[in-house]
This record gives structure tokens, C-alpha cells and sequence, in this order.
């Protein structure tokens, strides 16, 4: 007895695919917590630390002078925010599940639903947790005020998307050189403590400390975020057009290297069971 088959349609399939991501993207959110309320609360706790610790250590090295005027804490804000969101993507997106992972033997599970799950699930804990945090601060401490909140939420978004292109950069390199990938992405992670210079105005910056700093995406992202947030601050030095640029060619090279790995994984690897 011949059994026939349906032929999806475009509309169908593309249901389809969304409802995996959907579900990989929850996965993923769960996290190693297993719920993703803790996962949230550790976001939130994990800000709240980074902006102590900062607090503390402007005071400490006598630059609280140098911040721009206005709220201090939102100041710390503008910059921790956009430092996680971007840290946080690049490493999803590095831990994102391979070609040779289990879930890839689920049509049409693919790396890069499992790619586009762990970045949005990474930009949900973020965007929620910045949320948290603002509205505690409003309500419990003092009232804040950002002067275009669209324009710094949008550096928000593309401080995310410039993670995930560094992300994309370093993932193609794990199955071939898990060590040195790994490595790679524990070194962008932790550089950027410094590099984003998110501690620093960049209008306040001498030409040799600029060179330092504005080579970075982030730094150009984190003092443009401070533009739109603060109404007495006009970034000189930086520009959005850099960062954009820099997000596009860096995806292109990662997804270029993502789509030879996966076919040699295919061949290669799947050739040896």
C-alpha cells in the first residue's frame, strides 16, 4: 500500500521553522539553571556586581570627575549594558550546538536555527534584565531620565549584533581547534573589560588614548549610547557607521566559515561511523 506524501508549502514550512526555533531558543534560555527566572536573576545580579564594582573603582581612581554630568549610575549604565549584551551574544553564539550535535538529527533542526535560538535568547535575558534593573533604580533609588531612549536602545541592538558577528567569527574554529576557539573567546571576552571603554568619555581622551579604543566596535557603540542617553553629551570621536561595517563583514566571514563547516563536518566526520 503507497502512502502519499503532502508537499508543504512555503507558508508551512516556514511555520515549521519557527516553531523549532521557538523551542530552541526556550531551550537555550533555560540554560544550565534549567528555568528561566534564574536565569534572569543571575543577569540582574550579574549587572548589579559590575556596577558596584565600577562604582567603586572610579571612586577609587579619582576619573568620577572626568563621567559626563548628569546621573553617575546611569552613566555605569550606558556602558555595563551594552558590554554584557555584546559579551553575553558572542558567547551564546559560541556555544550554540554544532553539526555533529544530537538535536541536528531533528528535520529541520539546522545550526543555524541553533545559532539565530541561542542569539535571541540571549538578547530576551538581556533586554529583560536592563529592564529590571532600570525600574529598580527608578523606583527605589531615583528617578532617571534618557533623553532618546529609541536611539539607545538601538545601540543596544546593535552592541547584540556585533556580538553575534564576533560570535560567528570564532564558532566555525571550535570543531577543527576546540582549544585555541575557546581561548579565543574567553581572550575578546574578558579584553573587552577594558577595551570597550566603557570607563572612559571618549570626548575627554587624548589622540593616544583614542588609538587605544577605536579600533574596538563596542567603544564606538557604548559612547554613541551615552549620546542618546544623556541631553548635554555629543560623541565627537565616534560613529555608528564604523561598527555597522565592521558587524556585516564580520558576519559574512563567520557565516562563510559556518557553511564549510557544516559540509565538511557532513562528509568528513560523518564518513568515519
Amino acid at each position: 500500500m503507497f502512502v502519499r506524501q503532502r508537499r508543504q508549502s512555503g507558508l508551512s514550512r516556514a511555520i515549521g521553522l519557527a516553531e523549532v526555533m521557538y523551542h530552541a531558543t526556550v531551550r537555550g534560555v533555560r540554560g544550565r539553571h534549567g528555568s528561566a527566572l534564574i536565569s534572569l536573576l543571575m543577569s540582574v545580579l550579574q549587572t548589579v556586581i559590575l556596577v558596584g564594582a565600577f562604582w567603586l573603582m572610579i571612586s577609587l581612581m579619582g576619573i568620577r570627575s572626568f563621567a559626563i554630568r548628569g546621573d553617575f549610575v546611569l552613566y555605569l549604565f550606558s556602558g555595563i549594558f551594552l558590554f554584557m549584551t555584546h559579551t553575553n551574544a558572542s558567547s551564546a553564539v559560541f556555544s550554540a550546538e554544532g553539526p555533529t550535535s544530537a538535536m541536528m538529527l531533528h528535520s529541520p533542526m539546522n545550526t543555524i536555527v541553533a545559532i539565530v535560538a541561542a542569539a535571541v535568547g540571549s538578547l530576551y535575558i538581556q533586554v529583560l534584565s536592563m529592564i529590571v534593573v532600570l525600574y529598580g533604580y527608578h523606583a527605589i533609588f531615583k528617578p532617571i531620565t534618557i533623553d532618546e531612549p529609541v536611539g539607545a536602545f538601538a545601540m543596544v541592538l546593535l552592541s547584540w549584533f556585533s556580538g553575534v558577528a564576533v560570535g560567528m567569527v570564532i564558532l566555525p574554529l571550535k570543531p577543527w581547534f576546540p582549544s585555541v576557539a575557546s581561548m579565543a573567546n574567553m581572550i575578546w571576552s574578558r579584553a573587552n573589560m577594558l577595551a570597550s571603554g566603557k570607563m572612559f568619555v571618549a570626548n575627554t581622551l587624548t589622540f593616544t588614548m583614542l588609538r587605544l579604543f577605536d579600533w574596538n566596535p563596542l567603544f564606538h557603540l557604548i559612547d554613541q549610547a551615552r549620546g542618546f542617553t544623556f541631553i548635554n553629551y555629543n560623541p565627537r570621536y565616534t560613529s555608528i557607521s564604523y561598527p555597522v561595517y565592521v558587524t556585516i563583514t564580520l558576519l559574512v566571514i563567520g557565516l562563510m566559515g559556518e557553511f564549510y563547516t557544516r559540509r565538511a563536518a557532513s562528509i568528513s566526520w560523518g564518513a568515519k561511523r
